[in-house]
């Protein structure tokens, strides 16, 4: 049998170890984004709406909510749920120009996700100092 008419060896797939791969700066704030979206859906929008029925079955039920929302690891989820959402939408926001094809050249989308990441923290931080 001639080499010219052997079958095509198929590759066998590649293992990807996720953990050794090196995301781009904007690769890892695109996960971010896909992250804290998760985080609002799962944990955000569940914990909101059990604030709200709670705090408005009675004034009673709203003093209690009060208190509990006034404990430092309800400050800190708070916290955590303002950082996803700030970065959500700021993320989103660039996202929203990428695919209008602004800032898709390598030195700008660095810069962008950049002033995603910077923005997102620097706003959580001024709204963390005021929310404790």
């Amino acid at each position: 049998m001639s080499g010219s008419t052997r079958p095509a060896v198929k590759s066998r797939p590649v293992y990807l170890n996720l953990v050794a791969i090196r995301l781009p700066f904007p690769g890892f704030v695109s996960f971010l984004h896909r992250f804290s979206g998760a985080v609002m859906f799962a944990i955000g929008i569940p914990v909101l709406l059990w604030t709200v029925e709670e705090s408005l079955a009675s004034a009673a039920r709203f003093a209690e909510m009060k208190a509990v929302l006034g404990h430092p690891l309800a400050k800190l989820v708070a916290l955590g749920l303002v950082w996803a959402y700030l970065h959500h939408l700021l993320a989103g926001i660039r996202h929203l120009a990428l695919d209008l094809h602004v800032g898709t050249e390598l030195k700008a989308a660095r810069q962008s996700s950049t002033v995603v990441f910077v923005l997102a923290l620097a706003l959580t931080a001024i709204l963390g100092i005021r929310l404790w």
